[in-house]
């Protein structure tokens, strides 16, 4: 998009510069969200900010900036970006240091950074025309800090690269005892007897907005019985339904694991029901 804000600016994308000597650059020392907004509407902002304000705070990176400042900018933002189906990315750096040492520097400012880009519409709870995802599974071998949503995310790359250079969509990750962590770049559901199964939160596992957005969605306005407990891989193999879910995915149907169908190879009547509800209580979050 063509004006974005660094560091108490708004400025033409072309203008935004950073120094190399960033920590952000040089060592991935930050924190970021993308927040999915539509016509002018964020999804889940609130959730969005307190995840990073504790991902700021776990990484002793210290910004001024309140819930309410950050809602300021994300308004202006969009408005002078047109404010339609936009993606923000938010991004936090510790700050630009003079030389590059490991351990923290003390007393630098962070860097600030914000941009939109274009997304598509609101996903459609239409069985026939909704997205039909493919993935693989395998060995989570990224740190085990997921928990937070650091911008040092080449383990996640290199998992999700795994897929696409097979021409699927995701890889789900499992741990050493097969039990099931979240996708590269998604949380994972799994559907079994009309029962909505993810894994619970950890250290291996990022708290995903659109996740806590659905559970609570879910037990609110739904009467399926959910449970967020460990999951095994030979779970996931036999599951009814199994969902991905991520800003900008909401609740993906995925029908083929490792070359497996799932249910039916189409979206489920649960991923409908679960779709159709999210569509329509999401703002209230």
């Amino acid at each position: 998009m063509s004006v974005v804000y660094l560091n108490g600016q708004f400025m033409p994308a072309s203008e935004a510069k950073i120094s190399p000597m960033d920590r952000g650059f040089l060592f991935g020392d930050g924190i970021y969200e993308v927040i999915p907004s539509y016509g002018g509407r964020c999804v889940g902002f609130a959730a969005h900010i307190k995840r990073l304000q504790q991902g700021l705070a776990a990484l002793d990176i210290r910004c001024a900036l309140t819930e309410p400042d950050w809602r300021e900018l994300v308004q202006q933002l969009m408005m002078q970006n047109g404010a339609g189906n936009l993606g923000i990315y938010l991004h936090v750096s510790r700050g630009t240091d003079t030389k590059r040492a490991h351990a923290y520097p003390k007393d630098i400012p962070p860097t600030i950074f914000a941009y939109c880009f274009e997304i598509a519409e609101e996903p459609d709870a239409n069985m026939d025309t909704a997205p039909r995802y493919k993935v693989i599974t395998a060995t989570d071998l990224r740190w085990q800090r997921c928990h937070i949503k650091s911008t040092a995310l080449l383990g996640n790359v290199m998992h999700h690269q795994q897929a696409a250079a097979l021409g699927l969509n995701e890889c789900i990750l499992f741990d050493e005892q097969e039990f099931l962590t979240e996708g590269s770049s998604t949380n994972v559901f799994i559907v079994k007897n009309a029962v909505v199964i993810t894994p619970p939160l950890s250290h291996k596992v990022l708290p995903g907005v659109t996740r806590q957005l659905l559970l609570s969605i879910l037990r609110q306005h739904s009467t399926l019985k959910v449970e967020e407990r460990a999951v095994s891989k030979k779970e996931v193999l036999a599951a009814d339904e199994v969902w991905l879910t991520s800003s900008s995915k909401e609740v993906a149907a995925v029908i083929e694991v490792d070359g497996q169908t799932i249910g039916n190879a189409k979206p489920g009547t649960v991923w409908l029901q679960a779709q159709q509800l999210f569509g329509q209580y999401k703002y209230n979050y």
